[in-house]
């Protein structure tokens, strides 16, 4: 996928194409989902960039960016500690001015509003979401911020309806203008990418994309100090949900254009908090110790809050229009990288867990034949097949569906590794997206097979899957056998046509490609290329038939290469 300014490589980067910038969200969780098949270039247009190009798609590198004809890749660096002076203070929050919150009876909103006039001392807000009023925890809301002080409106608005946006912001009171807006607002609805449709694209991007486009055209002009999105580390780590992840970078690159043009803007990329949200409430104990193992920790309140402040003050500090806000276990992603390998990591979580990962070598030859696969099998699927190769078909689907039914487990968390039911469903177990590109990655990596996102979707439970496993690996050990034979054959027709006409060895190597042609032409299949020439006489001295060998003796070395290509 070729984009170009979708990207930025610099913080004052003036051209941005936003609808780019969201496809770069929805093709990271297409990585996630589909490891080593889609490759994200971002480009400058220019012409070193252009002749550049090649080299960089042989790299390896799954996202990278082109300008000037250098290659750059993408990667966090970790902002200033607390100690070095960033704080709440001089974020930007004038007392005196209004600030509009979306989004605002929603666990995460309801918290900022709190918190915007505890800790940073704002008096006046406008609150808006979808239900106002009517939404469970609205009462409770009002209740508190009437206690703490502050004057407030709570209406019932839909930010991506432009002309009821527009109404809602004609209710600021001019002597307390719009100073910042923060958009918090935000819907999910989760699945892997096949599982997507232009509905439920339209549903996730509307809320997210749509209505801050809104606030910020509608914003245009007055005295804003502040212009807040919260964002989400899945449009930067890709971890499924590639639709909420293209909303999500669709603010991320946003938030970079208006950075750009000399407006305040700052793109928070939220890790997972543990109140339960929009977002969090369908994750169990099970999910969040799951992600744990994977290095990304949940955010208490407090901690969550604690880090918007660091944000709003590196952002009104220094030139910083994305940030990702997250909690991070750097020695759970370290051991992550370790057992699974560098790309069980997220790639810009990477450089984090550097210390434990093993470079392997460089992919080449994207197009490589299937006849290469085995031979590049990582050591625990080879040890899986060699176990496989001593047992008979029962034997072989038994073993598969311990495997499958222990990786299952580590990915729920369950330290006993027989713990799934193999005809309980996956949907009765509560399988999402991200548990199932989880559980396809772990099988991957131990099969040594390439295996579809969809799978758990695609089979009911543990028994069906490894009777599908068990199939694969059959039918690619047969796949296997052909390619490296017709590998085989196109050497063997180099190097015999590079021979010296008076070879002696011609004899020998004559003599080897009879016996072999006689097991390649025994009992041939009605209908295949074989029986039907052995029907007629054909265009060459060679004919398929009883008295085969006889011809071969006495064939020419021209009617010899016309027949294997005949039979082969």
């Amino acid at each position: 996928m070729l984009t170009e300014h979708a990207v930025a490589t610099e913080a004052d980067e003036r051209q941005v194409d936003l609808a780019g910038s969201a496809l770069w969200g929805l093709m990271r969780s297409a990585q996630t989902e589909h490891p080593d098949r889609f490759v994200l270039v971002e480009h400058d247009g220019q012409d070193a960039s252009y002749q550049a190009l090649p080299a960089a798609l042989d790299s390896g590198i799954p996202q990278l960016a082109l300008r000037s004809g250098k290659v750059r890749t993408p990667g966090l660096a970790v902002l200033p500690t607390p100690g070095d002076g960033l704080t709440a203070t001089g974020t930007g929050f004038d007392p005196e001015g209004t600030v509009l919150v979306t989004g605002a009876t929603g666990t995460l909103g309801s918290l900022l509003a709190r918190h915007l006039v505890t800790a940073h001392g704002v008096r006046h807000l406008l609150l808006l979401s979808r239900s106002g009023r009517d939404a469970g925890r609205a009462a409770e809301l009002e209740r508190e911020l009437t206690g703490l002080g502050a004057e407030f409106q709570l209406l019932s608005c839909d930010a991506t309806d432009r002309v009821a946006l527009q109404e809602a912001l004609a209710t600021v009171p001019a002597a307390h203008p719009l100073t910042a807006v923060i958009h918090t607002a935000g819907v999910l609805d989760d699945g892997v990418v096949e599982a997507l449709t232009p509905e439920r694209l339209d549903r996730v991007l509307r809320p997210k994309a749509d209505a801050a486009l809104n606030l910020h055209e509608l914003t245009a002009g007055m005295p804003l100090k502040a212009f807040v999105l919260y964002s989400g580390s899945v449009g930067l780590l890709g971890a499924g949900q590639a639709n909420y992840a293209a909303a999500n970078a669709f603010l991320d690159g946003l938030a970079q254009y208006r950075h750009a043009q000399g407006l305040p803007a700052v793109s928070l990329a939220w890790g997972l908090w543990s109140a339960a949200s929009t977002f969090t409430g369908h994750l169990g104990e099970v999910d969040l110790r799951r992600m744990e193992r994977s290095g990304i920790a949940p955010l208490t309140n407090e901690q969550g809050l604690e880090l918007l402040d660091r944000a709003l003050g590196a952002a009104a500090g220094a030139d910083a229009p994305q940030i990702c806000a997250m909690r991070l276990d750097t020695a759970a992603l370290r051991r992550q990288a370790a057992e699974h390998g560098p790309a069980s990591v997220p790639l810009l979580l990477r450089t984090l867990a550097a210390p434990a990962v093993r470079r392997g070598a460089a992919r080449t030859g994207r197009g490589a034949r299937a006849a290469s696969a085995v031979t590049d099998v990582p050591s625990r699927a080879q040890d899986l097949r060699e176990r496989l190769a001593g047992l008979d078909a029962a034997g072989r689907r038994d073993e598969l569906l311990a495997v499958a039914q222990a990786q299952l487990a580590d990915v729920l968390g369950f330290t006993d590794k027989t713990a799934v039911d193999p005809v309980r469903s996956f949907r009765e177990i509560g399988l999402d997206s991200l548990t199932a590109v989880e559980l396809r990655n772990r099988l991957d990596a131990v099969t040594g097979l390439r295996l579809p996102s969809a799978l758990v979707f695609d089979h009911p439970n543990l028994d069906a899957l490894a009777g599908h496993l068990a199939e694969l690996l059959m039918a690619e050990g047969k796949d296997d056998a052909g390619a490296a034979a017709l590998s085989g054959i196109d050497a063997l027709d180099r190097a015999v046509r590079g021979m010296a006409a008076d070879d002696t060895r011609r004899d020998a190597v004559r003599r080897r490609l009879t016996e072999l042609l006689a097991v390649v032409g025994h009992a041939p299949r009605d209908g295949d290329r074989s029986t039907r020439t052995a029907a007629g006489t054909g265009s060459h001295g060679v004919q398929a038939g009883p008295d085969l060998l006889g011809q071969l003796d006495s064939a020419s070395d021209d009617d010899l290469f016309a027949f294997i290509e005949d039979q082969l």
